[in-house]
């Protein structure tokens, strides 16, 4: 046989055809196998306990938060010195540089590089993925809770499957930890379609394989958002719901306003990209020496915040922590800030939202919605154009610009401003739109291996 493949190849001067790769797996068959009704009920049960670790972690994230910065100098008789947030930051900086360089793994991904759902997290990760989400989201460093989540749910449900049946099919595995990442983020976002949404336009699943992901993960995420609502009414934590109450009624969009949304739209997508560069520039001068450099970054950090409070005598909680909290404070008491307050707020957190994202662990999206809730208020103070409305575009303008991820982006401001979201879509999808393509040509083009600008 070997003889006469040789033979034809050398009377005809081509290689024998290459055997045919295996046929990809039919969507419409997995649906109906037994299999995947497997899966969904996996999918259901592994959303009960990742959806409860995610409760008690956002939980546990609040009270440390108060007991760190507010209930701890008060015990020591400090009061609120303006030089405190300088302690925590730098502790935070050494728990994370030493979770980071002795743990395995890489304690989730960086955030400079954007915001990633990538394949299933192992099991023997998550150690460094909590140590690190933890020390960064309770001391004070500007990132989110999501990208945490997304992982620690991943890592469950992978460990979920493993503990079921060791020698699982790898796509099972990827389903199931999809399933966990859903059931983590779900309610975070505000309901379980947007969660399902981030995931999908992050991961970038499209196609007739999308279905098949995205029911046990949908179904997950209903079951994670069951179990907090029943954890808020046994615990009485809270529902850590994005939405901000009590927002004045918006009328129709003017042509001002959509004037407004195209040149809040290019210059979010300016500071984002600023934002983007002075993180990705520090992340790998950092990374040389961790356990050193990640402390003397969260002081920096540190000093942004009480810069901000010295100057402005507003509370230096605005500049640190994810934004989350603050967002409905900084919306409701938007007439108590001057432009300049305002203008100071952008850059001290815009700078620590930069540095943290070099080093720290968390996720982008949070800081990004505030920094662009507080863009779209300075907006507001000129002629022609609400402040609602200014909030609604510069948090979807920000979002994409941090994210690059515009369905998502649209979705954000209008679960925050759940009751005037209808009349703003039109003033959002425009703030986001401009954003995005400002930012796709802000961007450089990544080099080829000879150093030319890839096409």
């Amino acid at each position: 046989m070997g003889d006469d493949l040789s033979r034809a190849k050398s009377t005809t001067g081509e290689a024998p055809p290459a055997p045919a790769a295996p046929a990809a797996p039919d969507p419409v068959e997995l649906l109906r196998s037994k299999s995947y009704v497997a899966l969904l009920v996996l999918g259901a049960l592994v959303g009960i306990p990742v959806a409860a670790v995610a409760y008690f972690f956002l939980a546990f994230v609040a009270k440390v938060q108060t007991l760190a910065f507010t209930d701890l100098p008060q015990d020591l008789g400090l009061g609120s010195p303006l030089w405190w947030p300088v302690l925590p930051l730098a502790l935070s900086g050494l728990l994370v540089g030493l979770t980071l360089h002795y743990l395995p793994g890489t304690g989730g991904h960086r955030p400079a590089e954007g915001f990633k759902a990538g394949g299933p997290v192992e099991p023997r990760d998550l150690p460094a993925v909590v140590l690190a989400a933890l020390a960064t989201l309770c001391l004070g460093a500007v990132l989110g809770p999501e990208a945490p989540l997304i992982a620690l749910g991943s890592g469950l449900g992978v460990l979920a499957v493993l503990l079921v049946k060791k020698d699982a099919p790898q796509q099972a595995v990827g389903v199931i930890a999809a399933a966990g990442s859903f059931a983590a983020i779900a309610t975070l976002m505000g309901s379980p379609l947007t969660g399902a949404f981030l995931l999908m336009e992050a991961a970038g699943l499209a196609g007739p394989m999308m279905g098949v992901v995205l029911v046990p993960g949908l179904l997950a995420a209903g079951i994670g958002a069951l179990i907090f609502i029943g954890l808020d009414s046994w615990t009485g934590l809270g529902t850590f719901s994005l939405t901000i109450p009590n927002l004045p009624a918006s009328t129709a969009p003017t042509v001002a306003e959509l004037a407004w949304a195209v040149a809040i739209g290019v210059v979010a997508a300016i500071l984002g990209r600023l934002v983007t560069t002075g993180a990705l520039w520090l992340q790998p001068l950092v990374e040389r020496r961790q356990v050193l450099l990640t402390p003397v970054v969260g002081v920096l950090v540190a000093l942004a915040a009480i810069l901000f409070e010295a100057v402005t005598d507003k509370d230096a909680s605005f500049v640190l922590f994810s934004g989350q909290e603050a967002l409905p404070d900084l919306v409701h008491q938007s007439s108590s800030w001057s432009a300049g307050a305002l203008v100071l707020l952008l850059a001290c957190k815009g700078v620590a939202y930069s540095l943290s994202l070099s080093c720290f662990r968390g996720g982008p999206v949070f800081p990004g919605m505030f920094l662009g809730g507080a863009l779209g208020l300075l907006a507001a103070q000129l002629p022609g154009l609400s402040t609602i409305g200014g909030v609604g575009i510069g948090i979807g303008a920000f979002s994409v610009a941090m994210l690059r991820l515009p369905l998502v982006s649209v979705l954000l401001p209008s679960l925050l401003l759940l009751s005037d979201a209808a009349s703003l879509m039109p003033l959002i999808i425009v703030g986001v739109v401009t954003s995005y393509v400002v930012s796709a040509r802000l961007t450089p083009r990544p080099s080829t291996a000879d150093g030319a600008a890839a096409p």
